[in-house]
C-alpha cells in the first residue's frame, strides 16, 4: 500500500472507545487532532532534550531505590527487624538491585521507544523483584543472618512490585508535563508515511517529541492538519537543519531521495549524537511480536505465523473467564446503578441492554451486549424503534457529514440519537461493560480484534480468514495505539498485527494500557 504515495489531505479518525459502535450503524468523521503542539519558528527554537536521557534515567534509578527501600522497611517493621543486620545488608545491596534492573533494560527504554509506558515495564519489574528477592533472602539465610518470616518476604515482594510501578509512573508523568522533556524531531520524507508519523507525534504530546518539519526533495501536499509544518529543505541540508532547529531525533519515513543518499546523510547525523528512527518497509505486516535477528551481520526482521497452540488458547481462555467474573463481581454495584438509571430514565426509559449482531470466531454471528445509550425509539434492530428508527437513520444519512462518517469508520462522533447519560457512558466506555458477559459466554475475548459487522468483513480483504481465526475482543491493539485518531485502514492493520503477534504478555500489556487510557484524557504513564 505504501510503495505508492497517495495524495491524501485528510484521513478519517474513529471515535474514542473500546470496540463498541453505538446502536445502529455509526461512523466517524474527518480528522480532528487534539492537543496539537505547534512547531516553533526557527528563530525561537531552542535545543531541548539535550539531557533528557540522563535525567530520566537518574530519576528512575532514584524511584526504584526508594521503592525497594520503602518496601523492605515495611516488611522489616512487620517482622520487628528494622534495625537488625539484614536491614543494613539490604541497603548495602541496593546498587546490585539497580544493576540488575539495568540488565533488565529498565533504564534505556524511555529513550529507545517513544511510546514506552510503565505498563511495558511491568513484566520486567515482576521478574526483577522475584529474582532479587530469592537472591537476597536466600543469601541472608545462607550466611546465617537473622531469619525473616515468609510472610514478611511476601509482603516485601508485593509492595516492591506495586511501589516500583507506581513511582515509575509518577516519575514519567511528572517529566512529560515539563518542556525540558521535549525533543525536536526532523522527519525525512513528506509523503504519506512521513505525514502519518507527524500526525501521530502531534496527537500524542506525552511522547515528548515535537515535529519541526520535513526534509524531502519531492514532497506531497500537506494534509489539512499539518499545513503549518514546513518543508525545511532537502536531504543535503539535514546536518545544518538538525543544528539550526536543535533537533535530537531524526525519523526516516520513506523519502523520495535515493537510498544511498539517505544512508550517507543518516550516518553523518548519527555521528552527531542524534537518535535516528527508521520506519521499515512493509511495516503494515509488522506487529509487536516481531524480532530482529542476524544472519552473518545482516539484520532480518522476523514475522512469525499467526498460530496459537492449544496450551496458549487454554491460558487465554482461563484468563478471560477469571478476570471477567472478578470484574463483574467487583463492578456489580456500578452495573446495577447504570441499569436502573437507563430503565427508569425520566424521558423514555426502556430496555437496559442493546444487542447488536457481530461476527465471531469462525464467522459465527453472535449478539454483542452493550448498555443502551440511545433513545429507545432511535435504536435499530428487532424489538426496538422499528420504522421510526430506520427513518431517523435515513435522515442522518442524507446529511453528507454523517454519510461520510458511515462510509469511513462505521461510527458517529456526535450522534444526535444518543441520550445525555448515554454520552457520559460512552465517554468513559462504561457502555461496554456488559461485554464481559460475552467474554464469559465465549463469544469474545478480553483482548482481540474489534468485533465487526457482516458489512465490514469486506474491508479486511485478504485478512478476513486470519481475522475469523480468533475471537474478537473487548479491547485491542488498535485502541492503545491511537484511540480517536486511527483511520479505519489503520485499525485493520493494527488488528492484524495483533493476530500475528499474540502472547500472554501482550494481552496483559494491552489490558494495562486500556485501563490507563480509560482513566485519563490522554497520555502515556
Amino acid at each position: 500500500m505504501l510503495d505508492q504515495e497517495p495524495d491524501i489531505r485528510s484521513l478519517p479518525t474513529p471515535d474514542i472507545g473500546s470496540h463498541g459502535e453505538s446502536e445502529g450503524a455509526q461512523t466517524n468523521g474527518h480528522a480532528t487532532v487534539h492537543s496539537i503542539v505547534r512547531a516553533p519558528e526557527p528563530e525561537q527554537v531552542i535545543a531541548v532534550g539535550d539531557h533528557r536521557a540522563g535525567i530520566v534515567r537518574r530519576s528512575l534509578v532514584i524511584a526504584d531505590a526508594l521503592s525497594l527501600t520503602l518496601a523492605y522497611l515495611l516488611a522489616a517493621a512487620v517482622a520487628g527487624m528494622v534495625t537488625t543486620e539484614p536491614t543494613f545488608a539490604f541497603l548495602a545491596t541496593l546498587p546490585l538491585w539497580i544493576g540488575l534492573a539495568s540488565l533488565y533494560g529498565l533504564y534505556e527504554r524511555d529513550v529507545k521507544r517513544v511510546d514506552h509506558t510503565t505498563a511495558d515495564d511491568f513484566a520486567s519489574i515482576f521478574h526483577l523483584v522475584t529474582v532479587g528477592s530469592v537472591a537476597f533472602f536466600g543469601g541472608t539465610a545462607l550466611f546465617g543472618m537473622e531469619h525473616i518470616e515468609i510472610g514478611a518476604i511476601g509482603l516485601f515482594w508485593v509492595t516492591a512490585v506495586i511501589l516500583m510501578a507506581a513511582l515509575r509512573a509518577g516519575t514519567r508523568a511528572w517529566f512529560r508535563r515539563r518542556y525540558s522533556f521535549r525533543e525536536n524531531v526532523v522527519i525525512i520524507g513528506a509523503g504519506y508515511v512521513g505525514q502519518l508519523v507527524a500526525r501521530k507525534l502531534r496527537q500524542h504530546p506525552e511522547y515528548g517529541l515535537t515535529p519541526v518539519g520535513f526534509v524531502d526533495a519531492d514532497p506531497k501536499d500537506r494534509w489539512n492538519d499539518l499545513e503549518d509544518l514546513e518543508l525545511l529543505g532537502e536531504l543535503d541540508d539535514l546536518p545544518d537543519l538538525v543544528s539550526r532547529y536543535g533537533a535530537k531525533r531524526v525519523i526516516v519515513a520513506f523519502s523520495q531521495d535515493s537510498m544511498a543518499d539517505i544512508l550517507e546523510v543518516t550516518r553523518l547525523v548519527k555521528d552527531l549524537d542524534i537518535q535516528v528512527d527508521i520506519v521499515p518497509r512493509l511495516f503494515e505486516i509488522l506487529g509487536p511480536g516481531v524480532e530482529l535477528h542476524m544472519v552473518e551481520g545482516l539484520p532480518l526482521v522476523g514475522v512469525r505465523p499467526p498460530s496459537l497452540s492449544r496450551t496458549a488458547l487454554a491460558v487465554k481462555r482461563a484468563m478471560d473467564v477469571v478476570v471477567s467474573v472478578a470484574a463483574l463481581t467487583l463492578l456489580s454495584p456500578v452495573l446495577i446503578f447504570i441499569a436502573l438509571r437507563i430503565r427508569f430514565a425520566r424521558k423514555g426509559g426502556g430496555p437496559v441492554l442493546y444487542r447488536h449482531e457481530r461476527i465471531g470466531k469462525g464467522g459465527r454471528p453472535f449478539r454483542l451486549y452493550k448498555f443502551r445509550t440511545m433513545h429507545k425509539e432511535f435504536c435499530r434492530g428487532p424489538g426496538f424503534g422499528g420504522e421510526e428508527a430506520e427513518a431517523k437513520f435515513r435522515e442522518l444519512m442524507d446529511d453528507p457529514k454523517y454519510r461520510q462518517q458511515m462510509e469511513t469508520a462505521y461510527k458517529l462522533t456526535d450522534d444526535p440519537r444518543v441520550t445525555p447519560f448515554g454520552n457520559f457512558l460512552r465517554r468513559w466506555s462504561l457502555d461496554e461493560l456488559p461485554q464481559l458477559l460475552n467474554v464469559v459466554k465465549g463469544d469474545i475475548s478480553l483482548v482481540g480484534p474489534r468485533p465487526i459487522t457482516t458489512d465490514e468483513l469486506g474491508r479486511y480483504g485478504t485478512h478476513t480468514a486470519a481475522l475469523l481465526n480468533v475471537r474478537p475482543g473487548v479491547t485491542g491493539y488498535w485502541q492503545i495505539n491511537g484511540r480517536s485518531n486511527v483511520s479505519y485502514e489503520e485499525r485493520v492493520r493494527l488488528d492484524m498485527a495483533y493476530v500475528g503477534s499474540w502472547s500472554v504478555k501482550l494481552d496483559l500489556t494491552i489490558l494495562a494500557k486500556t485501563l490507563r487510557i480509560l482513566t485519563s484524557n490522554h497520555g502515556a504513564v
